[in-house]
């Protein structure tokens, strides 16, 4: 990608009334901003149907959407529902309430699918039936999961009966019949999100706005591939992980990161070329342009942690795939890959050796140039003048505190020196360090939109090591001004990073 900018924002802090946001007209005013603020990205998290906790980074399915991110005024516009089907609970706007918000839109999509059977036409219903036809390989398991998930009240699958539970052919069979119009509701719910989705993109790439979107390395345990294919997993007999993944301490967490995940059979995957991660990858670059891998890492090598351990310290360095599951992509998907590599955390020559070797950007955080760090200040790879080329530079990630959060937390030494490498007066702090990314050299430089908002520790997305008050923020209309997009258009063409047309 050309030298440009853009800003980080999940599709659930879009502003509107429906409790979430969503695909609809906030999201295309959003994009319209990003292009009159003369940035070439938006970037977010992972798209999947969240699970635990709501995080985008526990989903239940590696390939499908969010349900909560479907747009009820674009379904209205399609003629799936009615005007008095929009009028909804009084939900909070500043954060989002998942669980009332799921409720709501359940019913709500209930009712598009009693539309469209009854409204679309040929062409739609024929529309329909190829996207069934081209998902089938994850929509049909990703379906009968989802509806043997709500008859056993949602509860995790390894609570489920245990005919269901161990998938006996027989039992699933009858139980798929007897339910066929729920199973259907999951893959309706899954055609609008793509369709919603797809003309979201198009608008995006006509304005000039590439998408980023992110791929977890791992995926959750209560999930349609786990339940599906156990094999591909390290799990006890009953379907239990034997050991999870996580991180070991850090600069995020003094105990590390218990994520929970299994951890994969990567011996499995090899046997039949990585078919999963190949059919995975695909399926995102289906959505966005570019994808971040998290936590890159992972395939040198990832931390193993029994899964009785109560925090991630006690474990182990494994080895992971390495170039071979690189080259399986490769093969399937082409040589250059776009792919942004999530290289922070506890990096060794491995792990650099295989982002050089495919010649991928990593990252850079400016918050943590100016922590404590054991080689000194301005010796960080994260400040501005030790980067390189081939980099994704951001002000701070959705697991950082907003920069104004972050600065209101440091001392006063920490303070100073920043202020006397970003040759500022501390007033505005938050520009500073935007400023600093725009004119680093790395090609990309991204942003939270709280950075650009100038909010405080409040407005943060996620906070490691946490299990409460996660991923809920979300922002208001009014915020978003013309003075702001032409301040960030004003500094990204004086840093050269106006975006180009898209192809």
């Amino acid at each position: 990608m050309h030298r440009t900018s853009g800003i980080l924002l999940h599709p659930t802090s879009l502003p509107g009334p429906f409790g979430i946001g969503d695909l609809g007209p906030a999201a295309w005013r959003f994009v319209d901003f990003l292009a009159a603020a003369g940035q070439g990205v938006w970037q977010m998290l992972p798209l999947g149907p969240t699970g635990y906790r709501d995080s985008p980074y526990q989903c239940t399915s590696a390939f499908a959407g969010n349900p909560l991110l479907i747009s009820p005024e674009r379904l209205l516009e399609a003629g799936w529902i009615e005007a008095e089907d929009l009028v909804a609970p009084d939900f909070p706007l500043d954060e989002v309430d998942f669980g009332a918000v799921a409720a709501w839109k359940r019913e709500l999509l209930l009712r598009a699918k009693v539309g469209f059977e009854a409204r679309a036409e040929a062409d739609e219903l024929a529309d329909f039936e190829r996207f069934c036809a081209t998902h089938r390989d994850w929509l049909d398991d990703f379906a009968l999961y989802s509806a043997l998930k709500i008859h056993h009240e949602r509860r995790a699958w390894t609570d489920w009966d245990r005919p269901f539970a161990l998938r006996e052919p027989r039992a699933l069979a009858r139980w798929s019949k007897a339910h066929h119009h729920e199973v259907e509701f999951h893959r309706f719910v899954q055609y609008m999100f793509f369709r919603q989705w797809t003309e979201l993109r198009a608008h995006a790439n006509a304005r000039g706005v590439r998408l980023i979107g992110d791929v977890p390395i791992f995926v959750a345990h209560d999930s349609s591939e786990v339940w599906m294919h156990p094999d591909w997993f390290e799990l006890d007999a009953e379907g239990h992980p034997t050991v999870i993944a996580g991180v070991p301490p850090d600069y995020f967490s003094a105990t590390g990161q218990r994520w929970g995940n299994p951890l994969y059979r990567w011996s499995v995957l090899a046997a039949d070329g990585y078919d999963f991660w190949v059919r995975r990858l695909r399926q995102v670059l289906e959505l966005v342009d570019l994808v971040r891998i998290d936590h890159f890492r992972g395939f040198a090598g990832y931390w193993e942690i029994p899964a009785e351990e109560d925090t991630a310290i006690n474990g182990r360095w494994v080895p992971g795939p390495g170039m071979a599951l690189f080259e399986a992509l490769r093969a399937a998907l082409g040589e250059r890959l776009p792919l942004i590599a999530e290289d922070l955390g506890v990096i060794t020559e491995d792990v650099e050796a295989l982002r050089d070797a495919l010649d991928l950007p990593g990252m850079a955080i400016l918050q943590f140039g100016f922590e404590d760090i054991p080689e000194g200040f301005g010796r960080s790879h994260f400040l501005p003048h030790n980067h390189r080329t081939k980099l994704a530079v951001y002000t701070g990630t959705h697991d950082n505190n907003t920069l104004l959060g972050w600065w209101a937390a440091r001392d006063e030494d920490t303070r100073a020196k920043a202020c006397a490498y970003l040759n500022s007066k501390g007033a505005e702090v938050q520009w500073d360090f935007i400023r600093a990314a725009l004119g680093s050299v790395a090609s990309l430089a991204l942003f939270p939109l709280q950075d650009v908002l100038g909010l405080g520790a409040e407005a943060c997305m996620n906070r490691p090591g946490t299990a409460e008050g996660n991923w809920t923020w979300r922002y208001r209309e009014e915020q978003l001004t013309p003075d702001t997009a032409e301040r960030l258009r004003t500094l990204s063409r004086l840093y050269g990073r106006l975006p180009y047309p898209v192809a």
